[in-house]
């Protein structure tokens, strides 16, 4: 979706007393913890948006052999969960200029972050929102990654 059209949606939910919640990512070949997570993020609010890393963005995060699955492959995916609302991707290296843009009530990351090392807390603070953790179980997590699953392929494929 288009950022002018993602911002009218979640100003109507948001003048319709619904709370907005934004997440974003790579989602590069999804799994059961991406899902999971999605599930955990979309029960923080009433409509969850995700942004999802342009594949330029994600060769600078993960490598030039990085993503597997090309952007817009990866938002019809994400579109298809029955917890993701809307689906944009962003250019940029983090997703400050996304949330400046579409002003989110709340801001959810994984448990692996903490809300005062992300680059993007400012800007969250800025539009009046708030940071929210979601904490990963074990579960959750364990060998449930995408460079993770890339390297079983690998290594179990001699690929």
């Amino acid at each position: 979706m288009r950022r002018s059209e993602l911002k009218k949606a979640v100003r109507q939910a948001q003048s319709d007393g619904k709370q907005v919640v934004f997440t974003n990512g790579c989602f590069d070949i999804l799994h059961i913890g991406h899902v999971r997570y999605l599930q955990d993020a979309r029960a923080c609010g009433d409509m969850l948006v995700v942004g999802v890393n342009s594949d330029d963005s994600v060769r600078k995060l993960k490598g030039p052999e990085r993503p597997v699955v090309p952007e817009f492959e990866r938002v019809e995916i994400l579109s298809a969960l029955e917890c993701v609302d809307y689906v944009t991707i962003f250019t940029e290296d983090t997703p400050t200029e996304l949330i400046l843009s579409i002003r989110p009530n709340i801001h959810v990351k994984g448990g692996d972050y903490r809300p005062e090392d992300l680059p993007e807390a400012g800007a969250v603070r800025a539009v009046g929102g708030r940071i929210q953790i979601v904490p990963y179980t074990s579960t959750d997590t364990e060998g449930r990654s995408t460079t993770n699953l890339i390297g079983k392929i690998v290594r179990e494929m001699g690929v």
